[in-house]
């Protein structure tokens, strides 16, 4: 019989790409969903699944028991200001009371902890979606100017210190100044702030927390993250190398080209370094579309 994975799925086509690619490897796949975050096609991609309400981790773990789960993975995103009124059951309750911060990452590592000691191994999404990590390097045509690179390492330094506070992973940047910060609205949202604070030409910087649980809450963007800049007239993405998931990279770039967005696969190295930029630790990934 083959092992069972328990998918706790929020929103996007994240799920879907976990399922599939987990079902290629003979894994029979179980999931659960949350309405309206989850996409409603997401239990035809499953072998068995259930819809709970926001909060229900008993009801996860009642579920996870009765289809002998082996492993569970996490992939989508929640809409975080709906998760603010959530009525948890009982063990979430408990849950929420043991914390001192209630940040995404907080939650998240006590979510794990509680799951584990039910005998369960959660796994990250890059265990079955490791061609999705984001290489390192320029990945457009096109270089960030003196000025992106700038704004690269600025954004970076940002993020990674408002990260360390379990706030956020995105931070956008105009010329030295900082237009928004992703708190509570999510990546998407701060993007479109930005955009109308700042007015065209912004660097949109995204990064995994420092010291988050990478098995739980990876950083994710595709094309609709260039849509989101494209619609912002941002003018660079620069997501973090080797720890981030990029979705349906080719359709991106070709996206980021169209609105002549650069994209970076950036890991944190001094721009004014660089051979041709700034960057000693870039590796030139170019697309030719």
């Amino acid at each position: 019989m083959p092992s069972t994975l328990g998918l706790v799925a929020g929103g996007s086509r994240f799920p879907h790409a976990i399922a599939a690619a987990a079902r290629n490897h003979g894994w029979r796949v179980v999931g659960v969903g949350f309405a309206p975050d989850t996409e409603p096609d997401l239990p035809q991609a499953c072998d068995a699944f259930v819809w709970l309400r926001l909060g229900q981790l008993g009801g996860i773990i009642d579920f996870f028991r009765k289809q002998r789960v082996s492993h569970i993975v996490f992939a989508g995103p929640i809409h975080k200001p709906r998760a603010l009124s959530l009525v948890p059951d009982l063990r979430a309750a408990r849950l929420l009371l043991s914390l001192r911060t209630r940040g995404d990452d907080a939650i998240l590592r006590a979510v794990r902890q509680t799951l584990e000691a039910e005998g369960w191994q959660v796994v990250g999404a890059d265990t079955f979606l490791p061609h999705h990590i984001t290489p390192q390097g320029v990945l457009t045509r096109t270089s960030p100017t003196e000025q992106q690179w700038t704004d690269i390492a600025l954004g970076w330094e940002i993020a990674g210190a408002v990260g360390k506070w379990d706030v956020g992973q995105c931070v956008v940047v105009r010329h030295g100044v900082v237009l928004a910060v992703e708190a509570i609205e999510g990546t998407d949202q701060a993007i479109a702030r930005a955009g109308d604070l700042g007015g065209p030409g912004a660097v949109v910087v995204k990064r995994a927390k420092p010291g988050q649980d990478r098995a739980l809450d990876l950083p994710a963007v595709g094309p609709r993250t260039i849509e989101t800049m494209a619609a912002a007239q941002a003018s660079c993405l620069a997501v973090e190398a080797g720890g981030s998931l990029f979705f349906e990279l080719e359709a991106a770039l070709r996206l980021a080209h169209t609105h002549r967005i650069t994209v970076v696969g950036y890991a944190g190295c001094a721009p004014e370094k660089s051979s041709r930029t700034g960057n000693p630790c870039a590796r030139d990934h170019r697309e030719e579309i």
